[in-house]
């Protein structure tokens, strides 16, 4: 089988993931750098015309969106799977990706986790205060919702890792570096453990921010 290679930012979470999902499957793969201004390169706009990251190319076939990208993982590498076989189980995870790219990123990771540590960590950046306070009361109901859903179980489609799992900790990890994760992560234990099983994991140890910016200058 043809080695994947995967062309993303050293730090971004939707990268990791995919990422991740890879290191849980064994698979052999390269990590490609996109550097952060080169996203609009023309080089890069080839691979996806939105100018985002990440993106797999395997052999000759090229894919992004990260939720495809994940799916295609599972399919094209089944073991060990990572979709349940329960079609309400695979429905909650479903719902638990689209929750991660619609209302934890958007106005929320996008917003917090920039100005707490994107910003002032790759650009010098201080962080924007009033953009912060607006952004948590749409962030509380995403934490809340994500708290709810995941319940008492181990992982959010029940007590087996899935893609969920696999998208929504790399963004959360990031929260859990900022002031804020004691108001919207630390309330809720189910979360706080989840993250910790995550965290511990092979797959996610291997995926750090400073681990694939060795990677990438290992490239």
């Amino acid at each position: 089988m043809s080695e994947f290679t995967v062309h993303s930012v050293a730090g971004s979470p939707f990268g990791r993931a995919v990422l991740a999902t890879l290191e849980e499957k064994g698979a052999s793969y390269r990590f490609s750098a996109v550097a952060g201004g080169g996203l609009r390169a023309p080089e890069h706009l080839a691979r996806h015309p939105f100018g985002r990251v990440p993106v797999l190319q395997h052999g000759g076939f090229m894919l992004y969106e990260t939720q495809a990208i994940l799916r295609y993982l599972d399919r094209v590498l089944p073991a060990p799977a990572l979709t349940p076989p329960d079609v309400k189980r695979v429905a909650r995870m479903d719902q638990v990706m689209n929750i991660n790219d619609w209302y934890l990123f958007h106005g929320v990771g996008n917003v917090i986790v920039f100005h707490r540590v994107v910003g002032p960590r790759v650009m010098g950046l201080a962080p924007d205060e009033a953009a912060i306070e607006a952004a948590m009361p749409r962030a509380r109901t995403v934490f809340c919702e994500l708290a709810r859903l995941l319940g008492e179980q181990a992982f959010f489609a029940g007590e087996t890792i899935s893609l969920a799992d696999l998208m929504v900790a790399p963004a959360i990890g990031f929260f859990a570096q900022t002031p804020e994760w004691t108001e919207l992560g630390a309330p809720h234990q189910n979360l706080v453990a989840w993250l910790a099983r995550m965290e511990d994991r092979r797959s996610m140890r291997a995926t750090t921010w400073e681990r694939v910016s060795e990677m990438a200058e290992a490239a």
